[in-house]
């Protein structure tokens, strides 16, 4: 049977391979041919990179119009849109010089755009970017991005805060599709590894036209690892160590590629103790050990392109209800803990037609989330399945409009297992329809969008009425219209002028709806509210750019106004020794802004001068603030570039000053927060001992051991203070 199913794959792939190829040169501005340019199609997971002449090829190309993108490291990163006619085509590039980041190709807006050319201004960072800031989790890297923060328990645990939005109010994708891990508790993260993760963009404001209910915040969208060049195998390992934590994290990638069929699998273990503050204490149980593991695999033809994901991630997580207890470097969690365990399945397929195509995307996701209180046996397991689809039709371009049209949807289960219910059994249903037009013309582009939802959820009575524990039946619907305006101009020849109007909403989550009982973490009592609206927002976004060859400006200003704004609020009542909140509704405004600088003095073409400020503030109709809102952050950055010798090459080594200001703008129920400064250093580059070469990151975080707490941590409350002095050894090799 083996060799049967191995001759039809091989048959298969010889009867549909096309010979459709596209071949060139990459050069410089003096003419000479440029080595390891990535040459990449997005649409087909197609790749090569250039050899020592410059040549690249691309094969098994449809007969159509596709954009392959150049990127190099210190060149300006081009996307060419090339029409394949013949079985071979000729493209040659010439790439400039750029002292600064790529300009890299969006995925997350729907056209596939060269962040310059596209008319929301989104944020993208790598994850080699943010490693090399030697963060210790995935969440602690994204928090370092302007206009992005945390809600942290400890090390082990974050949440992401857009602008002041968080929870359910933010949207997580990976590998094309809506992460649901029951995002509304504060009390667990994003689920995911930067393991296998090349890149993230951060949309920062509503994005329901894209994405639906509860991107009324921003999306946070992970772009996964690229497959190997065609006719390649490569692997990677890499280890980091963690002195605060005495943690260690270990990744290990394989992957291979003929000219149709493409594979890749890897691996990762996390393991950290109990993280140490400023005077020396470790925080009882804010241990824990994460295994990931993910898998693809991939065919491309001339007619479509298909690939099959898998991730499956495990995390064992204490909870530190003990404070400043046990003082040990052990890895075992202990009572009480959670164990959160996702799958996570993903198929994306691309059909090409003459002049259209077809990309659908479809997702299954397996979240298991247990919490044990001082046994084995889980108080708390919830199951929440969910199975997304989204499928976007890409209209023959008219002209210069492109269109996209699509419809979008999930349905989801949550079923309890435990003892202890958090929330009741429930289905949710959602649907949505959208449309979206971009027409550009010289330096200007203009893009608009509309878009119908609905959202149906049905919830099961459980226990006694009016017990702690119990809830009633419900059944609600909610419909939503959403639209967007956005336009790009070049005010002059190096500075480039967004604005963008967005509208949003976002259904009440099952937690709001129907809580009734102690909170895990939070120390109260939550009742739900059944008659809670759809919160509906609208929100204006202003960005400036200014880019020169040594200078580099961006200005980014909002004003969001929230609509029957979800949040809870004291009663003044007290149960079982917990004083009672219920979740109600006001109209909120948030606004602010991130504002920064990049200066690369010539002819000091070693150094770089980066500094960013950004603000939020947010307030209910009748003044008072919101909660949660992070405080205002000043970020400076030097950073030096050298080649040692031939033993090291691509050399940095940066110098950072973080300074977070005091908050005092909190709602009823916080407390404020004195501001901190933390120094931060930084070095690496590619190391050769004779054949063996590796990549060394370096990092030594809060340097002079600085003890603080940030307005965000969920430790707060009980006095306890974020982590302390870090240094972190990271080496990876290639092979």
């Amino acid at each position: 049977m083996k060799k049967i199913i191995v001759l039809l794959m091989l048959g298969c792939s010889a009867f549909l391979q096309a010979q459709n190829k596209v071949t060139g040169t990459v050069i410089d501005a003096t003419n000479q041919p440029l080595k390891n340019v990535t040459v990449y199609v997005s649409e087909l997971h197609n790749g090569a990179t250039t050899d020592e002449n410059g040549k690249y090829t691309l094969y098994n190309l449809p007969k159509k119009t596709v954009t392959i993108s150049f990127s190099y490291m210190g060149f300006t990163t081009q996307n060419k849109s090339l029409t394949i006619t013949g079985s071979e085509t000729v493209l040659d590039v010439l790439l400039e010089p750029s002292v600064f980041e790529m300009d890299a190709v969006i995925v997350s807006t729907g056209f596939n755009k060269l962040q310059s050319q596209n008319v929301m201004k989104v944020a993208h960072e790598s994850i080699k970017n943010l490693e090399q800031k030697g963060a210790v989790t995935l969440i602690e890297g994204l928090a370092t991005i302007p206009g992005v923060s945390q809600v942290s328990t400890g090390t082990s645990i974050g949440k992401p805060v857009i602008r002041g939005l968080s929870g359910n109010r933010v949207l997580v994708y990976s590998q094309g599709v809506r992460i649901e891990n029951q995002q509304f508790g504060d009390e667990h993260g994003l689920g995911l590894n930067d393991a296998g993760v090349e890149s993230v963009e951060v949309i920062k404001g509503p994005a329901s036209l894209l994405y639906g209910s509860d991107a009324i915040g921003g999306v946070l969208y992970f772009n996964p690892e690229k497959f190997a060049n065609a006719n390649s195998f490569s692997g990677n390992f890499s280890q980091k160590l963690f002195s605060n934590t005495v943690g260690s994290n270990t990744t290990l990638g394989l992957k291979t590629s003929t000219e149709n069929w493409k594979f890749l699998v890897r691996g990762a273990y996390n393991t950290h103790s109990d993280y140490q503050t400023g005077e020396g204490d470790r925080v009882t149980n804010t241990r824990f050990n994460e295994t990931d593991f993910k898998t693809a695999v991939g065919y491309h033809n001339a007619a479509f392109s298909t690939v099959f994901r898998y991730n499956y991630n495990n995390l064992d997580l204490g909870i530190p209800e003990e404070g400043i207890a046990e003082q040990t470097t052990n890895k075992q969690t202990i009572f009480p803990k959670q164990g959160v365990a996702n799958h996570l399945l993903s198929w994306n397929s691309v059909l090409f037609f003459k002049n259209s195509k077809m990309d659908i995307d479809l997702g299954y996701i397996a979240n298991d989330r247990s919490e044990y209180e001082d046994s084995a046996i889980p108080r708390l397991n919830m199951k929440l399945k969910t199975l997304n689809y989204n499928a976007k039709y890409y209209l023959p371009t008219v002209g210069k409009f492109e269109t996209v049209v699509g419809v979008q949807g999930m349905h989801q289960t949550n079923t309890n297992f435990g003892e202890e219910y958090l929330i009741p059994n429930a289905t949710t249903n959602d649907f949505g329809v959208f449309g979206t037009v971009n027409y550009s013309w010289e330096s200007n582009v203009v893009q608009a969008g509309l878009r119908f939802d609905n959202r149906k959820i049905v919830a099961d009575a459980y226990g006694i009425p009016g017990d702690e524990g119990s809830f009633e039946a419900l059944q609600e619907k909610y419909d939503s219209f959403n639209a967007a305006l956005g336009y790009k101009t070049d005010l002059a020849k190096n500075m480039a002028l967004r604005i963008n109007l967005a509208s949003g909403f976002r259904a009440p989550n099952l937690a709001e709806l129907t809580s009734n009982g102690v909170h895990e973490g939070t120390n109260r009592y939550e009742i739900g509210n059944s008659a809670l609206k759809t919160e509906q927002n609208i929100q204006a976004d202003l960005n400036l750019e200014y880019k020169t060859e040594h200078v580099e400006f961006f200005a980014n200003g909002f004003y969001n106004h929230i609509n029957h704004y979800i949040y809870t609020a004291p009663t003044g009542e007290i149960r079982d020794q917990n004083a009672v909140f219920e979740y109600i509704q006001d109209d909120a405004n948030l606004y602010g802004g991130e504002i920064g600088l990049h200066f690369h003095p010539h002819p000091l073409d070693w150094l770089h001068y980066e500094t960013s400020f950004e603000t939020v503030t947010g307030k209910k109709s009748n003044g008072e603030f919101l909660p949660l809102i992070p405080a205002n952050n000043w970020n400076n950055t030097i950073r030096t570039e050298f080649d040692s010798n031939k033993w090291f090459q691509n050399g940095f080594a940066t110098l950072n000053v973080s300074s977070t200001f005091s908050q005092k703008n909190t709602s009823g129920f916080e407390t404020n927060t004195a501001g901190y400064t933390l120094l931060n250093l930084g070095f690496g580059g590619k190391v050769s001992i004779g054949k063996t070469v590796f990549n060394l990151n370096l990092n030594a975080n809060n340097v002079f051991n600085k003890s603080y707490i940030a307005h965000l941590s969920r430790l707060k409350t009980d006095g306890i203070s974020n982590i302390g002095r870090n240094i972190i050894l990271g080496l990876n090799f290639n092979f």
